[in-house]
C-alpha cells in the first residue's frame, strides 16, 4: 500500500463530488461503486459517462450526465483501431474530439466553490483541467497497474516488455519517444484543442507526470497484483480490487441459470464490452472448446459475433453478473481487461488471456507470473491452441490450488470502502475550491 493512511478525520459537511468515468462497463462500474458509496455516506456524487450507462447510475442512486450519445458509444464498440495497440491512441483522441463540446459548460456549472471535489478516470482529462481552472481538490483513479510509469518493473505494453534488466536510461527514452511520436500527437493533441478553447495551457507528456498531478492518486488493485515501485507518485493509495458488478442485479439470466444446472461446468468466453468485432474470436473458442468435449457460454451482447448456429452444449447470454457466474465455471477466456481479470481472480478460476490493446498483455502478464493463467496472443488464438492451452488449465491441479490461494486474499477487505475513505480525509483538509482566472 503507498500513500499516506487516512486519518479520522472526515468531510465536515456534504461535498459535490463530480465523477467522470470514460470508457466501457468494467471501466465504469467502479466508478458507480465510488459513488454509491460516497452517497451512502452523506455526500452529493454526480457520474458523467457515456449515456448507455444512464440506467446503472440510476439504479444506483446516482445523478448522472451523458458524455455523447448512445450511437456514438456504439459507433466507437465497432472501430477496429479502439482495440490496436497504437490506432487506438489516434481513435481515442478522435472520440474526446467528437464527445459533447457543453461538457465542459455543463461540469463547470455544477461546481459549488469551496464544496466541490473532482474524481476522474485515467482518461477523464476533463477532471485535471476543472481542478486546474477552479483550483478544486482533485482525485485521479487508475483502474489498471499498466498505467503507471516506473524506470524500474515496467509494465508490459503490447509484445514488448521491459524488464528489471533493461537499462534505466533506456526505459526512460522509450518513454520519451512513446510520448513525442505518438501519445502527444494524437491524445495530446486533442486534450491541447479542447484546453485551449477553455483558456487553459497546452500542456506536454500527457500520460506523462501531468496524469497524476492530482491531490490524491487511487490505484483500484491491491500491492500484491503489481508491487510498488520507487519511482511510483508519491500520492498513490492502492485500495485493492473494486469488484462491483451489482448495478445489474444479483441473479443470473434464467436461461443461463437452466444451463448450468444441466450438466458439467462450461468454460465462460468473452471479448470484452469495448467491442463489438469479436467474431473470429468466438468462431475459434467455439470450436476449440467443441474439441475437448466442454461446454460452453459465450458473454457478449452483439449477436453477430457468435457462428450462427451454436452446437447444443453451448449458449450465448447478453451479460451475467461474474461474481455469480464465474465460480460455476471450470475455466474463464477473455480479453485481459482489468475488471474481467479480477473477478476471475476473485472467483478462483484458471484463465486463458487473449490480449488485444490497451492495459490488457500487462494484466495477462501478472496473472501468468501469479500462475493461474495462461496467455495466448491473437495471432495464435486457433481451434487447436486453445483446445491444448485449456487442458492444460483444466488439468493442473497445482494452478488449481493457486487460484484458490489468490481468491482468499480477496475475500477479504473493501476496496471501495478504503477508496472513499482517503478521498473524504482530502475533501476534509482540502477544502472545496474557488475560481481562478475567466
Amino acid at each position: 500500500m503507498v500513500g499516506c493512511p487516512p486519518n479520522e478525520t472526515v468531510a465536515r459537511r456534504p461535498m459535490k463530488i463530480l465523477i467522470v468515468a470514460a470508457g466501457s462497463h468494467g471501466d465504469v462500474l467502479p466508478f458507480i461503486a465510488l459513488g454509491r458509496e460516497l452517497r451512502r455516506r452523506g455526500h452529493q456524487p454526480h457520474l458523467y459517462a457515456a449515456a448507455p450507462f444512464r440506467d446503472l447510475a440510476v439504479g444506483a442512486n446516482l445523478p448522472f450526465t451523458s458524455l455523447g450519445t448512445a450511437e456514438f458509444y456504439h459507433s466507437l464498440l465497432r472501430d477496429p483501431d479502439m482495440n490496436h495497440p497504437i490506432r487506438s491512441l489516434t481513435a481515442m483522441g478522435r472520440a474526446l474530439d467528437q464527445a459533447d463540446p457543453g461538457v465542459w459548460a455543463t461540469m463547470s456549472a455544477d461546481v459549488v466553490p469551496g464544496d466541490t471535489l473532482v474524481i476522474g478516470s485515467t482518461l477523464g482529462f476533463i477532471t485535471r483541467s476543472l481542478a486546474e481552472r477552479y483550483d478544486l481538490p482533485s482525485v485521479t483513479v487508475h483502474l489498471a497497474p499498466a498505467i503507471l510509469r516506473t524506470e524500474h518493473q515496467a509494465p508490459r505494453h503490447g509484445g514488448m516488455a521491459m524488464g528489471s534488466g533493461t537499462p534505466r536510461l533506456l526505459k526512460r527514452f522509450a518513454w520519451y519517444l512513446a510520448d513525442r511520436l505518438l501519445v502527444d500527437r494524437t491524445l495530446g493533441a486533442a486534450v491541447n484543442r479542447h484546453r485551449r478553447q477553455v483558456g487553459l495551457p497546452p500542456v506536454r507528456r500527457l500520460m506523462g507526470d501531468w496524469l497524476n498531478q492530482a491531490d490524491l492518486v487511487i490505484g483500484m488493485f491491491p500491492d500484491w497484483f503489481a508491487p510498488p515501485q520507487p519511482d511510483w507518485p508519491a500520492n498513490l493509495f492502492l485500495a485493492g480490487f473494486p469488484l462491483y458488478d451489482q448495478a445489474f442485479g444479483p441473479d443470473l439470466p434464467d436461461a443461463l441459470a437452466s444451463f448450468l444446472a444441466a450438466g458439467t461446468a462450461p468454460v465462460a468466453f468473452t471479448a470484452g464490452t469495448a467491442t463489438a468485432l469479436a467474431r473470429d474470436f468466438f468462431v475459434a473458442s467455439v470450436e476449440g472448446c467443441r474439441r475437448i468435449g466442454r461446454r460452453g457460454v459465450l458473454l457478449t451482447r452483439h449477436a453477430d459475433q457468435v457462428p450462427d448456429k451454436l452446437p447444443p452444449d453451448f449458449i450465448r447470454v447478453d451479460y451475467a453478473p461474474f461474481s455469480r457466474l464465474l465460480p460455476r465455471v471450470a475455466a474463464l477466456v477473455h480479453h485481459g481487461g482489468i475488471g474481467t481479470t479480477s473477478q476471475a481472480l476473485a472467483a478462483g478460476v484458471p484463465q486463458l488471456i487473449r490480449p488485444m490493446a490497451h492495459d490488457q498483455h500487462d494484466n495477462a502478464a501478472r496473472c501468468v507470473r501469479l500462475g493461474v493463467a495462461e496467455e495466448l496472443s491473437i495471432t495464435r488464438y486457433g481451434p487447436k491452441r486453445v483446445a491444448a492451452a485449456l487442458n492444460r488449465l483444466l488439468g493442473d491441479a497445482v494452478l488449481h490450488r493457486r487460484c484458490a490461494a489468490v481468491a482468499a486474499r480477496l475475500a477479504a477487505g473493501d476496496a471501495v470502502a478504503a477508496a472513499c475513505d482517503h478521498i473524504l480525509a482530502l475533501a476534509a483538509t482540502r477544502g472545496g475550491g474557488q475560481p481562478i482566472g475567466g
